[in-house]
């Protein structure tokens, strides 16, 4: 099932997508006449809190049997799945040993990490597809892209096991780790060359985990203007997502709606000689197999 959150009728609405991802179901039918209830949840956020496992094969056969309610994608603007996040989006750096070897030299240690790395990137940085990635020319030169399969984690949790891990996971997005690589160099910490508005792309929507069982072998790739500049894949995770949920848990409430991006395969604009890094009128489009097309402009 994949569940995206739309502009339609001049307002923020849910709705879930059929899998060749041509029609529209607004998911507010579905409560209204399937559950009874008056009034659907208003954010994405709010309907992970409430979501309940037994509606993944009830909403499919409920507009499985309603062909009038689909509405053609085309027809909606397709917007970040959690366009306003409620806490900072958790971030793994050097996740993939080929990126991590790219970088010897130019962020911190040379080592492959022996624990995970975090840092967070604020609401603010969230934009959806097809949405422009501002340069920020006058305080970056070098802004940089990074393709990642993000986790949306679905229920609250806390000191959560490796084996458990899969059972506190919503579903899986695309994210795009837009990087400010000099202001990143200049800190002795990542948040800021992280943190410029506008600088996490992510979506297209969200593919629930029945969908994206576990162990997850997904490809991902990035082409800027067609060329193809990353490809990986999460088989090659130094940290793997039941190790990156359990490890980050640990003294750590993990909330619904929460987004972990799990890093990066090599191929970054900085990891060229000499670098390949944005500019205004780039187009930047990431890929993950089974989920989508994340795809945004380079602003002026």
């Amino acid at each position: 099932m994949i569940y995206a959150t739309i502009f339609h009728d001049d307002k923020e609405q849910l709705c879930c997508i059929d899998g060749v991802g041509a029609r529209v179901f607004l998911l507010k039918h579905f409560f209204e006449q399937e559950l009874a209830r008056e009034e659907a949840p208003s954010s994405m956020i709010d309907f992970i809190r409430c979501y309940d496992e037994k509606w993944t094969d009830k909403i499919a056969f409920f507009f499985g049997q309603r062909p009038e309610y689909a509405i053609p994608l085309e027809e909606v603007k397709l917007l970040a799945p959690i366009p306003a996040p409620a806490r900072n989006i958790v971030c793994l750096g050097k996740n993939y040993k080929a990126h991590a070897e790219e970088l010897k030299g130019q962020i911190f240690s040379d080592k492959l990490p022996e624990h995970p790395i975090y840092f967070t990137k604020p609401d603010h940085t969230v934009i959806g597809t097809e949405e422009t990635i501002l340069p920020h020319s006058h305080v970056t030169s070098k802004v940089d892209y990074e393709v990642e399969l993000a986790i949306v984690i679905g229920k609250k949790g806390m000191n959560i096991s490796k084996e458990n891990a899969e059972d506190y996971i919503f579903g899986y997005t695309i994210a795009n780790d837009v990087s400010a690589r000099d202001l990143q160099h200049d800190h002795t910490q990542w948040y800021k060359g992280k943190s410029l508005t506008t600088h996490c792309p992510i979506g297209p929507w969200i593919v629930h985990r029945s969908a994206l069982p576990f162990p997850l072998c997904l490809d991902l790739k990035c082409y800027v203007n067609g060329e193809l500049r990353q490809h990986g894949n999460t088989r090659d995770l130094i940290f793997d997502i039941p190790t990156i949920i359990s490890d980050l848990s640990r003294g750590y409430e993990l909330r619904p709606g929460d987004i972990i991006l799990t890093g990066t395969p090599a191929g970054v604009g900085m990891g060229f000689n000499p670098p390949k890094y944005l500019k205004a009128g780039d187009r930047v489009t990431c890929q993950i197999e089974k989920i989508g097309i994340l795809t945004n402009p380079v602003g002026d």
